[in-house]
This record gives C-alpha cells, sequence and structure tokens, in this order.
C-alpha cells in the first residue's frame, strides 16, 4: 500500500431526500443535472456519464462497497464523507453516513469535513432556474449546547476502528472557517478536544480548508497572490487547527488567466451583472496550483483531476478545459513532491473529489476515459514509491 495518505472527498448526495424532494421535485438527485448538461462550445465533453457504476441510488449498500473497493485497488486510503450539521440537530445527506456506522460496510477507512454553509434554491442549480433565490437551510453557530450535541453525533463515528487519524487523532476537516465567529471556532475547537479526552481519545485533528483568494472583489488581490501563505494561514494554526487544507483554485485561476482578463470579468459581472463562461486550461491551473508553503509539515495539498461546473451553471459555468489522465497524473506527481520529505503520517493528499459529478470534478470510471484518471493515479503513486 502506498505510503502516500490520498484521501478522496465523497459526496453523500446521490439518493432522494425529504429536503430535495421539496425544493428541485420528488426524486431529485445531480444526477438529473448531470444527465442534462448540454455543451456550451465546441469540443465541450457534456454531458459526463457515469460508466461501470452508472446513476447509483447511494440507499443501496453494495454501491458504496464497489466504490470503496475501486478506491482500494488504486491506492486511496479511504473517503472524506461531507458531513452537514446546521445546528440545532438539523442535518442533511446523513444517510450513507449512517448506513457506513450501523452495517459496518463497507470496511474501508473514512473520516470527516464539515460542510458548514448554508442551502438555499442555488445549492445544486444555478439561481437562474429559480424566480429567486432563497435560503432554506441556514448555518448557526448556537452556543455550548449545540457544540457538545454536534460532538456526540460524530462521537461513535471518531470511535470506529476505520476512522481516519493523523497523531494518534480522528481527523475533522471543517470546509470554510472564515465563515466561523473567530470566538465560536476557537470554543468548539477547544470543547471538542476537551471533550474528546474525556471519551478515551488523544484529541481531534483539526484540519482547516482555507482559501487564500475567496473573491475576485478582494481589493489587496494582487497583495495576497504573492504575499506570504505562511503568515496567512498561520492565524488558524494560532486558533487551535492542527493542519491547513490549502484551497487554491481561485489563487490558480487568477495566474493562469492574467489580471487584466480577471479585472475585466469582474467590472462585467459588478457593474453590468454579465457573466459568462468562466473557462481555463487545465494544465495551466495545475501549473500554478502549488506553492513552496505546501512543504511544511502540517500542510495537506489537494489534487483536482478536472473541473466542470456545466451541469449546476449551465451557461454560466467554470470550466477546465482539457484535462486528460496524463495530465492529471503529472499534477499527482507535482503533490507526491511537495509531500515526500514529511513524516509518513503528514503526507496527506486531498482528492476533491471522488464523485463530485455536478461539478464535473470527480475520478469515477466515466463513459469516455473509462478508469483512466484512477489509473492514472495508481501509477503516479506506484513510480513515487520505487524511487
Amino acid at each position: 500500500m502506498s505510503k502516500n495518505r490520498v484521501i478522496a472527498i465523497y459526496l453523500p448526495q446521490f439518493h432522494p431526500t425529504e429536503i430535495n424532494n421539496k425544493i428541485w421535485g420528488k426524486g431529485f438527485t445531480e444526477w438529473t443535472n448531470v444527465a442534462l448538461a448540454k455543451p456550451q462550445f465546441k469540443g465541450h465533453y457534456q454531458p459526463q456519464i457515469p460508466s461501470e457504476l452508472g446513476f447509483y441510488d447511494l440507499r443501496l449498500d453494495e454501491v458504496r462497497i464497489e466504490q470503496a473497493k475501486l478506491a482500494k485497488q488504486y491506492g486511496i486510503e479511504g473517503f472524506c464523507y461531507w458531513h452537514y450539521w446546521f445546528g440545532d440537530g438539523k442535518k442533511a445527506l446523513e444517510m450513507p453516513f449512517q448506513r457506513l456506522l450501523e452495517t459496518k460496510e463497507p470496511d474501508f477507512p473514512f473520516c470527516l469535513a464539515w460542510a458548514n454553509h448554508s442551502w438555499s434554491t442555488k445549492t445544486w442549480n444555478n439561481v437562474s432556474k429559480n424566480s429567486k433565490e432563497q435560503e432554506f437551510l441556514k448555518q448557526e453557530y448556537l452556543g455550548k449546547e449545540d457544540y457538545i450535541k454536534h460532538f456526540n453525533y460524530v462521537l461513535p463515528a471518531f470511535k470506529d476502528q476505520r476512522y481516519i487519524c493523523v497523531d494518534g487523532k480522528p481527523l475533522f476537516a471543517i470546509f470554510n472557517p472564515k465563515e466561523i465567529p473567530e470566538d465560536e471556532l476557537k470554543k468548539i475547537i477547544d470543547l471538542w478536544n476537551r471533550l474528546a479526552r474525556e471519551n478515551g481519545l488523544k484529541g481531534i485533528h483539526f484540519v482547516a480548508r482555507v482559501e487564500k483568494i475567496a473573491k475576485l472583489t478582494d481589493s489587496d488581490i494582487k497583495e495576497r497572490i504573492k504575499g506570504s501563505s505562511k503568515d496567512f494561514y498561520q492565524k488558524y494554526l494560532d486558533m487551535g487547527f492542527d493542519a491547513i487544507w490549502p484551497e487554491s483554485m481561485r489563487k490558480a485561476e487568477i495566474l493562469s488567466k492574467g489580471f487584466f482578463k480577471m479585472f475585466i470579468k469582474r467590472v462585467l459581472y459588478h457593474s453590468l451583472k454579465i457573466r459568462l463562461i468562466d473557462k481555463y486550461n487545465y494544465k495551466d491551473i495545475i501549473n500554478n496550483f502549488y506553492n513552496d508553503y505546501e512543504k511544511e509539515e502540517n500542510v495537506y495539498p489537494m489534487i483536482i483531476p478536472r473541473w466542470d461546473k456545466t451541469p449546476r451553471q449551465g451557461k454560466i459555468a467554470t470550466i477546465y478545459q482539457g484535462s486528460s489522465p496524463k495530465i492529471f497524473k503529472k499534477h499527482v506527481k507535482d503533490a507526491l513532491e511537495l509531500v515526500k520529505s514529511k513524516k509518513s503520517e503528514h503526507q496527506i493528499i486531498f482528492l476533491q473529489a471522488w464523485n463530485e459529478w455536478g461539478e464535473g470534478n470527480y475520478i469515477e470510471p466515466d463513459v469516455k476515459f473509462g478508469r483512466g484518471y484512477l489509473e492514472a493515479l495508481k501509477e503516479a503513486l506506484d513510480e513515487e514509491n520505487k524511487e
């Protein structure tokens, strides 16, 4: 098995739920968007259709078992499930996680990443498809009692022998720590670490997923791109996070397209409300993806096989054009180079994603490439281990 710890982000969305039925229609899953996606320009690969796993339903245990077998075969250590807790016990898409605990299947390592964002009518669809964007699940931070309730909900997972640990502590990532008021964030980290120790654990290995450039409207965007990443991320480590998961896509987009073109895009959108397809060359993206900060012991780089939000956004989608298994393999090898000098426990690489089909961000087999991306990942891992 590879010494490198590739952990694949897993979207537990592909099954009907009461809230999705209510907002988007009975039986809705993102397969609806995926199947209806249309090419936006000549040579555009859409719709992107799954092959051997098909349009699966995650209510079936055998589907999740087959996914785990496939991931393990190609060198992935485990799945990191997006976890939705909105406060006061409100959850979403929790069924696959609960089945995982109840049935002990699949017998495959896993961890959780708290997707701490509100849901609105544009969560799975572009808002233009609705009369008006409406928020219907609000992400709230309700204080100590609710944080304890949240901890107790995930505690059985932390104690599961399959749960992915780092330095003996269960790994728990937070999607958007910037969204949480700093005093509340510090409170959550301190409280959960104390509760973990009281329940026989060494603590929690908290990972902050952070975008250095969150919006095109950042006034100091040039300085933030060129400035020290270490200084920018240090505040999260100071708050109690054990590691950083850099989300480098926006930075790579700006460097790929250039500041002038991005400025024009900003003017069109904010002054004239004009949005167009936001297209990039995948090779340019990965060539601008990393920096030396990601060689730090407590930084876990990310790899992306491809990106195409046409199923969700249609004519205003962000698209990374020209991805292929061969170029993805180069991307993986770049990430492996960043982690090779770290302790084996910290040679973590987040693969985003296993199955985000609505974002065109997946590594599962499809009708065009088959298992090509999985094979590219395995080849890169095997070659690294021979060196």
